[in-house]
């Protein structure tokens, strides 16, 4: 069985004649050994976060696998099980907790082959986990359909990832998060055993694997719902005030009449490290970032009354050299600052849903030199709240835990993005049940992402 790493320290090898072996078992199924090219593989943005930065920065697979259809990764889940070498799941490695990263060496599987659509029906799709998400909008948009959400990373993500990451996204703000039933209608899961079997998850049961981060299957295929792909528009509007921004971005959210698909109040100065859409940010404003469906931007524009003024309305354009509003917003808003500023960083919250507004510019009050406040309008559970990224101007961690302690005090939830494992990084501390139960079953050995779920005891030596 593996040996548990030190936080900070190098991942432990796998022993050089165990991967020999496994090399040899997995015959002409490609695989990548060189050193530098795996430590490459072996990361994600986890240096968003400078206390993952310190724990993860040394640790790498020993090897990297590239299946290239569902049968290969049985043989290697079979061989992985059989030499009893850790498997660490990556599709296009956008995430900032570490989810791809091994943090006991053995195999990064490499998941971006598996592509391709199985089928396209009315509302919803049958695609390969290793799909690009941006390219998979492309190829559904002909036919009237897009993702009902996706992350800001969307052009480079994955749409296993993107689930086996959890949460929500660009699109939230109409559907809900990952969680809310109906947002993943099945998952294709091949387990870790000598004798892999094939599992399809269906309804309920796909939340199993839902940011999971790899540790409860490996997935193969996902059937996901759809949305009628309406043409968007990309908005900015400068408001004088953080207040009056929160503000109007509830009164769209709440208007069920108005097609949106973003609603994203950033605050003074955040906009002034946008890049190419800095003229389009005025100094000392606030500014709401949206998407906004051609049909409803009339309305859109009546709603602001006066209150602020339309610095940006354009199609979204997601061509090569054109970055559309979303790669400003979500965690993307923290990566614009950290362009410039290492000494940043950020948390992830969320608000209650009936004092969302006061409660966002009270914390923003309580940590004027050390916050920047930055929400996502989303659906939580069938009333419109704010989900936040906050940026956060990092000294030590010491002082990081006391703002966390701070925000859950007032009533705010916090994912900490600055733990790698499951049941750190939940708002509710725990592993979810269902998920450690079926991890038991699918993966015995518990060879799958080891140390991501750290209260799951293997059930087999």
């Amino acid at each position: 069985m593996n040996v548990h790493a030190t936080p900070g320290s190098t991942s432990p090898a796998v022993d050089p004649a165990r991967i020999t072996a496994l090399i040899a078992d997995l015959g002409d199924i490609p695989v990548i050994t060189e050193e530098k090219v795996v430590r490459k593989r072996s990361r994600d943005f986890f240096w968003y976060s400078p206390i993952l930065n310190e724990e993860l920065s040394k640790k790498s697979a020993d090897i990297v696998v590239l299946p290239r259809n569902e049968a290969e990764v049985i043989r290697i889940a079979a061989a992985c099980a059989k030499h009893r070498i850790p498997i660490t799941p990556r599709g296009g490695a956008t995430g900032n907790y570490g989810q791809a990263v091994p943090l006991e060496g053995g195999v990064l599987l490499d998941l971006n082959a598996l592509t391709g659509i199985e089928w396209v029906k009315p509302g919803h799709v049958r695609v390969g986990a290793g799909m690009n998400i941006g390219k998979l909008d492309a190829e559904l948009r002909p036919q009237g359909w897009e993702m009902r959400m996706h992350p800001s990373t969307k052009r480079t993500a994955t749409i296993g990832g993107f689930v086996a990451g959890g949460s929500g996204g660009v699109g939230s703000v109409m559907y809900g998060g990952l969680r809310e039933p109906g947002n993943i209608l099945a998952a294709r899961i091949v387990t870790v055993e000598e004798t892999p079997r094939v599992i399809e998850l269906r309804g309920d049961a796909a939340q199993k694997i839902n940011r999971a981060y790899g540790t409860t299957g490996i997935i193969t295929a996902l059937e996901m719902p759809l949305a009628p792909a309406y043409p968007w528009l990309d908005v900015i509007v400068a408001f004088d005030d953080y207040k009056t921004c929160l503000e109007f971005g509830r009164d769209v959210a709440r208007a069920d009449g108005v097609i949106k698909k973003l609603l994203s109040p950033i605050a003074s100065p955040l906009p002034e490290y946008f890049g190419q859409m800095r003229a389009n940010c005025p100094d000392g404003k606030a500014i709401l970032v949206a998407m906004i469906s051609e049909a409803s931007f009339e309305t859109f524009s009546d709603l602001i009354a006066g209150r602020g003024t339309i610095t940006l309305k354009a199609p979204t354009v997601e061509e090569p050299g054109q970055i559309p509003a979303y790669e400003f917003t979500w965690n993307h808003t923290t990566l614009q600052m950290l362009k410039v500023d290492r000494s940043i960083t950020y948390l992830q919250c969320l608000f209650p849903p009936d004092r969302f507004v006061d409660t966002i510019l009270d914390m923003a009050a309580m940590f004027p030199d050390e916050l920047i406040p930055h929400c996502e309008f989303i659906r939580f559970g069938g009333q419109v709240t704010c989900s936040a990224l906050p940026v956060i101007r990092y000294t030590t961690k010491e002082r990081l835990y006391e703002i966390i302690a701070a925000h859950e005090a007032h009533g705010v939830m916090i994912a900490n993005p600055h733990v790698v494992s499951l049941e750190d990084g939940s708002r509710h501390k725990r592993a979810d049940a269902d998920q450690m139960g079926f991890k038991a079953e699918i993966d015995p050995y518990g060879l799958l992402n080891p140390g991501k779920m750290r209260s799951y005891i293997p059930v087999k030596a």
